[in-house]
Parts: C-alpha cells; sequence; structure tokens
C-alpha cells in the first residue's frame, strides 16, 4: 500500500461529512489540490480560507 492511500484510508468522517455538506457551487470551486488538503491537510492556504470564509468559524 502506497503512502497516499494509507492517507486516503485515515481521512477524517467528519471532514467528509463537511466537505459533502457544502453546497455545490463552492466544492465545485475547490481544486483537486484544495479537495485533498480539505480532507488530509494540517494547513490550508489562504485561497481556501478565501473560498470557505464564510464557513469557517474563528477559534477563539
Amino acid at each position: 500500500m502506497t503512502k497516499k492511500n494509507k492517507k486516503a484510508q485515515k481521512t477524517d468522517a467528519q471532514r467528509t461529512m463537511a466537505l459533502k455538506a457544502l453546497p455545490p457551487h463552492i466544492r465545485e470551486q475547490l481544486t483537486e489540490e484544495e479537495t485533498e488538503l480539505f480532507l488530509n491537510g494540517e494547513e490550508w492556504p489562504e485561497s481556501m480560507f478565501e473560498k470557505l470564509g464564510e464557513f469557517i468559524i474563528p477559534e477563539e
């Protein structure tokens, strides 16, 4: 099993549900790389914050 396959299997179920819950027009704006980062990344690029800004709740 490759590293990428292991990573795909470890995708957080909550992140998957959150991605599926986004409106279709928002999901369609995400690139393949951004979708992968959404599901598995620890840090997001600024472009994702701009696209998902209305759905992000700042940490206190």
